[in-house]
């Protein structure tokens, strides 16, 4: 299954629709083979929230069964933030594929 730029964009709409408040962009280079090259341009040349911005975009795509991998042109998704993101959704699906008892006890309180 490929993916078009085209999908790719509209799969980070609400990102995009931020970043066009900062004049950012979001560049789709390549699309084959389920690697997705992008760069990201304009206002988020120089941006602190570029990595945090790529986090979120790198998130989105990777949960799409047609993409392999997501790779940021001017390096802004830097490794630590990808294992992150990766071992995150590793136990998002575990959680899909278990049940409360195989969880065991849950820790009381809230995340605020």
């Amino acid at each position: 299954m490929t993916i078009t730029a085209e999908e790719v964009l509209a799969e980070i709409g609400p990102v995009q629709e931020i970043l066009d408040e900062h004049d950012g962009v979001v560049t789709v280079l390549d699309t084959s083979d389920g690697n997705i090259m992008l760069s990201l341009d304009g206002g988020c040349n120089g941006c602190s929230s570029t990595p945090m911005t790529a986090m979120q975009i790198y998130y989105s795509l990777k949960k799409l069964e047609a993409i392999n991998d997501v790779i940021f042109v001017n390096g802004e998704l830097p490794e630590y933030m990808r294992t992150f993101i990766d071992q995150k959704m590793a136990k998002e699906a575990m959680a899909g594929n278990s049940t409360a008892e195989d969880e065991g006890p849950q820790p009381k309180g809230e995340i605020v």
